[in-house]
Formats: structure tokens, sequence, C-alpha cells
């Protein structure tokens, strides 16, 4: 497993050696060892799938209340996964990283406590799994309007579909203290 840094350096790329032969191929998904080695030391007590169809997007999303640490992969197709971060100290606060995750690379994006997250469909469907560190809090979920201005995220998606929900998620500037990490 090669576990690199990313442009902000708490959201890590997992990439695993996969092994492959005529009859498809293994790979480790998931080995908390060598998580822990990079420092990933974390529990993930809730795994979440989705289906999503192309030009799907789904975020930014975020719990202020049980914040969760994710690991995202893409079994099927593939999306451009966003990580926002909203640690008010933090350098990159405000910033983001997308990394294309498909069932062809295999890679896996780790995004800590502290950031939104979000994807849209790239492929004509996609299937997306994620462990999360705490489980889920409809009271303290939060979120930010996938085309904020101030964020600027290039989806890559020529007409976004969207849920009512993620619709009206409000502005970061509009954003209170109490609602960032």
């Amino acid at each position: 497993m090669k576990i690199s840094e990313t442009r902000i350096p708490a959201v890590k790329i997992i990439e695993p050696q996969v092994f492959e032969d005529d009859r498809g191929y293994f790979f480790e998904a998931y080995r908390k060892s060598e998580l822990k080695k990079a420092g990933i030391d974390v529990d993930f007590v809730q795994d979440n799938v989705s289906k999503s169809y192309k030009n799907t997007v789904r975020g930014l999303h975020y719990q202020i209340q049980n914040p969760q640490d994710k690991l995202v992969q893409c079994l099927k197709g593939s999306i451009l996964d966003v990580a926002v971060d909203l640690r008010q100290d933090s350098p990159s606060f405000g910033n983001y990283v997308a990394f294309k995750l498909s069932d062809v690379s295999k890679r896996m994006l780790f995004i800590p406590k502290g950031f939104a997250h979000g994807f849209s469909v790239l492929s004509d469907e996609a299937i997306v799994a994620y462990k999360c560190s705490d489980y889920y809090n409809a009271e303290g979920e939060r979120g930010v309007r996938w085309d904020d201005p101030l964020i600027r995220v290039h989806w890559d998606v020529s007409r976004p579909i969207l849920s009512e929900k993620d619709r009206t998620l409000p502005l970061f500037s509009s954003l209170k203290e109490e609602d960032l990490f």
C-alpha cells in the first residue's frame, strides 16, 4: 500500500498494491496497521455505499457533532472526490483538494475530521463506498453549497444533478463559527 500526502497534508491518497491475472484482480482495500504507520490511526465504525448516475454531485457534507474521518473508494465507475478544509486554524482553511477515484485506479482518499466532503460522477454510473470513524448524526449534519463562489470547485460535470438539500446548503461565507472546526 502506498500512502501519499496531498496539497493539504491531512488528506491522503492511498494506492493499494493490485495483483492481476487471467482470473481478475485482488487487493487489500484496508489494512489498519499500514494506515497507522502513515499517521492514520482511526477506528472505523460505519460503512456507507451509494450508487449515483453521471453528472450527479453529492455534497459538500460534514458533521459538526460526531465528526467523521472518511476513507473513500469508488467500486464501480469514476468520480471526482472533493475535500474542503473547514478547520479555522489551518493554513489551508477554505481550500479544497480533488482527486479522480475509479474502479480502474483503485486508489482511495482519506479525509480527516474537519473537512466537508463531496463527489461528482464522471462515468455513466458510480458505486462509492466509504468508511466512517463515527456514526451518522442527522442533528449534527452540516454542509456547504456545491457551487460556492469562494471555494470554486470545478466538478467536471456538464449539467449537475443535485438533491434539493444540496441545492439549498449555505454558502461558505455565511457559515457561523460554531459550524466550523
